[in-house]
C-alpha cells in the first residue's frame, strides 16, 4: 500500500515507498540477517561433510536422460546461464525495470541479484568440492569443468533472479505470475544441471536453499541500508530520521 502524507511546510503529498514493492522494508532485520549466517555455516559445514560419491550415483541417473531434445535443453539452459550471459541479462533486466519504472528500481533489484548471488562464489573456494567425474558419466558434458562444483552458481543466480523479480512486483498483479512463472524456470535449470551432470544434485539443492535464505537479507543490506546513503539513489521528498522513510515528491491535491 501506498501511504500519502502531506508536508505542514510545503503543503505538497508526499509519497511514501515503505510498502512499495521492492522497497517495502524488512520487519525483522535482525531475523534476516541470523537467517542468513546460518544458513551459510549450514551450508559450508555440509560441503565439507558430503564427499564426491555420495550422490554420484543420483548424479549417473539424471545424466542417462541427456539425450535428443532433453539433452539438447539441458545443455543450452547452461549455456544461457553462464557468468558473463547471466551478468548480461541481469543488467538488461534493470534496463528495462529502470524504463517501465525508474533508476531506484532498476538498481534495488540488480543490487539484489548481486548480493545473493556472488557470495555463494566464497563457498564454493571454502568447500571445493569436485565435480562430477565425467569419466563415469554416460553423456559427459564437455568441455569438462574445472571449477568447485559446490553450490551450484547456475542455480544460485536463477533463484535470487527470480525472487527479486518477485520483491519489484510484490503488492501489483504480476507477483503471482513472476512467482509461478519463475518457479518453472527454477525447476527448469536445476533439471537441466542434473541432466548435464555437471553438478551433484546436493549442489543444486544448497543453492535453491542458499538464495532463498539470502536474498532477504540482500534486500535488507542493499535496499534499505545502502541504498538510502547514496545520494542519487536517495528519494527527494521527507525522510524521517532513524527511519529512512524514502518520499517523492508529486502533485497532490
Amino acid at each position: 500500500m501506498v501511504l500519502l502524507m502531506t508536508s505542514p511546510t510545503t503543503g505538497l503529498t508526499l509519497r511514501s515507498f515503505d510498502e512499495v514493492g521492492i522497497f517495502r522494508r524488512a520487519g525483522h532485520p535482525a531475523r534476516l540477517l541470523v537467517v542468513a549466517a546460518a544458513v551459510f555455516v549450514l551450508l559450508v559445514v555440509t560441503g565439507m561433510v558430503l564427499r564426491p560419491g555420495q550422490d554420484l550415483g543420483l548424479a549417473r541417473a539424471f545424466n542417462g536422460l541427456h539425450t535428443g531434445v532433453v539433452g539438447a535443453v539441458a545443455s543450452a539452459t547452461y549455456h544461457v546461464f553462464e557468468p558473463v550471459p547471466s551478468v548480461i541479462l541481469t543488467v538488461v533486466l534493470a534496463a528495462v525495470i529502470w524504463i517501465v519504472k525508474d533508476l531506484r528500481t532498476g538498481v534495488a533489484f540488480a543490487g539484489v541479484v548481486a548480493l545473493t548471488w556472488i557470495p555463494a562464489e566464497v563457498i564454493k573456494v571454502i568447500v571445493h568440492r569436485g565435480r562430477p567425474d565425467v569419466a563415469v558419466m554416460p553423456h559427459p558434458f564437455l568441455p569438462v569443468q574445472t571449477d568447485p562444483s559446490f553450490p551450484s552458481g547456475h542455480t544460485a543466480f536463477i533463484v535470487a533472479l527470480v525472487v527479486a523479480l518477485a520483491f519489484v512486483v510484490y503488492g501489483t498483479r504480476w507477483h503471482p505470475i513472476v512467482v509461478g512463472v519463475g518457479t518453472l524456470l527454477i525447476v527448469l535449470v536445476a533439471a537441466a544441471l542434473a541432466v548435464d551432470a555437471v553438478h551433484f544434485p546436493t549442489d543444486i539443492a544448497a543453492s535453491i536453499a542458499w538464495s532463498l535464505a539470502v536474498a532477504p537479507a540482500a534486500r535488507l543490506v542493499w535496499v534499505d541500508w545502502v541504498m538510502p546513503r547514496v545520494p542519487f539513489l536517495a528519494v527527494s521528498g521527507a525522510a524521517s530520521g532513524s527511519h529512512d522513510i524514502a518520499a517523492q515528491v508529486t502533485t497532490g491535491p
